[in-house]
């Protein structure tokens, strides 16, 4: 086993991050972090400091590291530790037991997010602040909400929204990163694992996503761009098809026989290269067009694609 191997199963990839990138990341955490100690320190004292600050730490990681996530974005912070706030004072007041208020406020939190579409997971460090933070916590009720919890999260986003101004490349929030024109989905030939790596590190900042995600991401859009999945009548016996991945999960199916009709066909193919090479098997054909990709054709040894009326063959893996 490869050391890339075993950096790729303990999740140790690199990120593509400029020294630059990371450089402003941390003088941006320093900064707000500087100004929410102050606060909290006024408000709650050290000990409820400590637990409000660990919260905002994490957030703070997210909007100036990752300040193009999705979980870092004005909604997910201001509503995350809003509510994780608010369900924790409530459960504080109601539940005499810390050890099962604690729990419970963490669960009530993460369905409140789901359904409020705020998922924010340094809320979860709001909450249990809010639990056990202490009599001095405590004591502020649901002022604890306001002050500290909304003061500090109106310094983050001002915070975050000032310095990466000053970066066009980190525009927060997100939504005005320069918008490339729509255009026609297409391809422009085979992408490789290496290309994705490319371009991850193209864009500079953190890109919450692998390429791995990526390469699948790209093929499930290729394929509603072109609804193969859902022309089932498309599906020929005699043609060739592919499942369009990459490396050793590629194959080319070709299809010996349709029986039935509608959901209830069944398709009987060959693999004929790739993964699982010479094997014969039969399959419904609404699993077979959601497996496949496009059409292919062997030409000189070489398998082509084809976008039928669209697209031009195009060489595949």
């Amino acid at each position: 086993m490869s050391l890339n191997e075993i950096l790729r199963i303990v999740g140790a990839e690199s990120h593509g991050m400029s020294h630059t990138e990371k450089i402003i990341s941390a003088v941006g955490g320093f900064f707000s972090i500087l100004l929410i100690m102050w606060i909290c320190l006024y408000y709650v004292g050290v000990q409820g400091a400590a637990l409000i600050s660990a919260s905002m730490g994490a957030s703070v990681i997210l909007l100036f590291a990752a300040p193009h996530s999705p979980l870092a974005q004005p909604w997910p912070v201001i509503g995350g530790h809003a509510v994780s706030a608010l369900i924790g004072v409530t459960c504080a007041q109601l539940i005499p037991s810390s050890l099962l208020a604690a729990p419970l406020s963490v669960a009530l939190v993460i369905a409140a997010m789901h359904y409020l579409r705020c998922l924010h997971p340094p809320g979860g460090g709001t909450v249990l602040a809010a639990v056990i933070g202490g009599p001095e916590v405590h004591a502020l009720g649901y002022q604890f909400v306001l002050t500290p919890v909304l003061v500090n999260v109106a310094i983050l986003l001002l915070s975050a929204i000032m310095l990466n101004y000053l970066f066009p490349w980190r525009r927060y929030p997100a939504y005005f990163k320069k918008q490339p024109a729509k255009v026609r989905a297409q391809e422009s030939g085979t992408l490789t694992h290496d290309d994705f790596e490319y371009a991850i590190q193209e864009i500079g900042s953190y890109v919450d996503i692998n390429k791995d995600d990526l390469a699948k991401i790209y093929k499930l859009a290729f394929k509603h761009a072109h609804r193969l999945s859902n022309q089932p009548e498309l599906i020929t016996v005699g043609n060739c098809y592919s499942n369009g991945e990459y490396g050793e999960q590629w194959s080319v199916r070709k299809v010996t026989g349709i029986s039935g009709n509608g959901q209830d066909a069944l398709v009987a193919y060959k693999i004929l290269d790739g993964d699982g090479l010479g094997t014969t098997a039969t399959c419904t054909l609404p699993d077979f067009t959601n497996w496949h990709l496009y059409e292919v054709i062997l030409d000189k040894g070489t398998w082509h694609r084809i976008l039928r009326n669209r697209f031009a063959e195009q060489k595949t893996d």
